[in-house]
């Protein structure tokens, strides 16, 4: 089926359809936050007064990108809102004496593999956005207006949609306009002004981009359903964790308290991370309470799990009763591990407008790979001499656990650092994000690893009536496995008994000498 571009001029709004109805309770939380103040946009791209800057021959302004789907059901589109461009008086005055100066703005909109489309030959080291008197001869463009070629595939893109102020007036309106999206592609979106007296031009207003089951954009809508499996297969975790855990209550030793901790804010954080995008793609606005509760229990969960981890590994609870003077260690590196993950997903969640993330980020993903990297490091040293004690002792129990538990813990490692290996990959041959599509499994696989880990914990630590045998005791008797215990006992009994036995003996033969020697006197 052909598709066509269809400019409406159409003051229509469709309501968003209600969140709909969830299986967990936090749906009365979600809905009730999402009513406080100060909304964050995010499909809803908001321009309020922001400035042109001048990139080689032209002023120009990102007004947004994403990945938009296009389906025959339902429509996809980008629309415009009170869009209002202002420009200085003195631009005004100049321009309005002028006669062949007429103060046009230009609103391109093309797919990310039609973007050599716009723009000609080198201008200033820099690719010519609008057309000059010697391209004009050369590629036959239009003087003072954006180089534009058809696209191969549609001779109707990219589209270009031209807005012109009127006499000497300080700004002008863009009409109401729905630009519908014939195929599934990036999109982006630039408000261009080749007219070089239009220095300084500012812009305000809206533009709505809508896929066709709502506004969330195209790399996070997998994401949604994601959350749910995940949040399942947390609940499913903790039904069973739980089950033994009230099962076995006055066995539980510390070590499991932090273990139910971390299933719990695991399953917390997926269902707000759930809603988030529910609600998200309903109404196309994020909320910044929401997002910013969201991200900050995924950053909660995520120290908690490295510091269970490095207090595992420490033997917290089995090889020592207390971490000592490490503690204040431990607990100096989960808060600034919380701070810079906290920092790291609000500059990358909250605010977030186009699926291209900005360059802030980088800054701060080098601290937290940095605290990662050193987590690793003291993870590794530590159950080292973990498993060095345990060897020492002879606790044969505790040591195959600790060596299973060493196992699971490098191969997580292998697959993180090889995962990082094919992100960097992933975002170095995809400079222009045309794989969107597939990007979500970016941020999926750490969730799934993340499971993967403490579904390992939870089976080695699992909940039982033999669970204090892992724990601490600074008893000789007992610091062994009760198997070990066991046979110590058995053979330390017999041992007795032989001993008795070869003293009687002795005994008898030193009596028998004794005698033999009084007779002979």
């Amino acid at each position: 089926m052909d598709f066509t571009i269809q400019v409406r001029a159409t003051r229509r709004r469709r309501r968003s359809n209600g969140i709909p109805h969830g299986i967990f309770l936090m749906l009365s939380l979600l809905l009730l936050l999402s009513f406080l103040p100060n909304p964050t946009n995010a499909s809803i791209h908001v321009y309020d007064n922001q400035t042109f800057r001048e990139v080689g021959n032209a002023n120009l302004l990102s007004g947004g990108s994403e990945g938009i789907a296009a389906t025959l059901s339902a429509r996809s589109y980008i629309r415009f809102e009170n869009i209002t461009f202002w420009r200085s008086k003195d631009a005004a005055e100049k321009l309005s004496d002028m006669e062949h100066s007429t103060g046009l703005i230009q609103v391109i909109i093309f797919e990310t593999a039609d973007r050599n489309n716009i723009g000609g030959s080198a201008y200033g080291g820099q690719r010519a956005i609008c057309c000059t008197p010697d391209l004009a001869k050369m590629e036959g463009c239009k003087q003072g207006e954006v180089i534009r070629r058809p696209s191969a595939t549609d001779k109707n893109w990219p589209i270009v949609l031209n807005v012109q102020f009127s006499g000497n007036y300080l700004y002008t309106n863009m009409d109401y306009q729905e630009i519908l999206i014939p195929k599934t592609g990036m999109y982006n979106l630039f408000f261009v002004a080749c007219d070089p007296k239009l220095k300084g031009l500012t812009m305000s207003g809206k533009t709505l981009w809508k896929n066709p089951n709502g506004y969330l954009p195209g790399r996070m809508a997998p994401l949604m359903k994601f959350y749910v499996f995940m949040a399942l297969a947390y609940a499913l975790l903790g039904i069973i964790w739980f089950t033994q855990y009230v099962r076995f209550w006055k066995d539980i030793l510390q070590l499991q308290h932090c273990i139910t901790a971390v299933i719990a804010l695991g399953l917390f954080e997926m269902i707000l991370w759930y809603f988030d995008h529910v609600n998200f793609n309903n109404t196309g606005m994020r909320p910044i309470v929401v997002t910013t509760l969201v991200v900050t229990v995924g950053a909660v969960r995520k120290t908690v799990s490295r510091l269970l981890i490095l207090i595992v590994s420490m033997g917290y609870g089995v090889v020592r009763p207390t971490l000592g003077g490490l503690t204040s260690k431990v607990l100096l590196l989960g808060i600034t591990f919380f701070l810079a993950t906290e920092l790291l997903n609000i500059t990358e969640y909250v605010g977030t407008i186009n699926d291209v993330s900005g360059r802030a980020r980088l800054f701060l993903v080098l601290p937290d790979a940095f605290l990662d990297a050193f987590l690793i490091l003291w993870i590794f040293t530590s159950l080292s001499k973990t498993l060095e004690q345990l060897q020492a002792k002879r606790s044969s129990v505790k040591l195959d656990m600790y060596r299973k538990f060493s196992n699971a813990l490098a191969v997580t490692v292998i697959a993180s650092v090889a995962w990082i290996v094919y992100e960097v990959y992933f975002k170095a041959t995809d400079p222009f994000n045309e794989k969107w599509q597939s990007a979500w499994v970016i941020t999926a696989f750490w969730d799934i690893l993340a499971f993967a880990l403490l579904c390992v914990i939870c089976y080695l630590w699992a909940p039982s009536q033999s669970s204090q045998r892992y724990a601490y005791s600074d008893e000789v008797g007992e610091e062994s496995d009760d198997e070990e215990s066991h046979s110590l006992t058995r053979a330390k009994l017999a041992g007795d008994i032989s001993l008795v036995k070869q003293d009687n003996i002795e005994s008898t033969e030193d009596f028998d000498e004794d005698d033999t020697e009084d007779k002979k006197e």
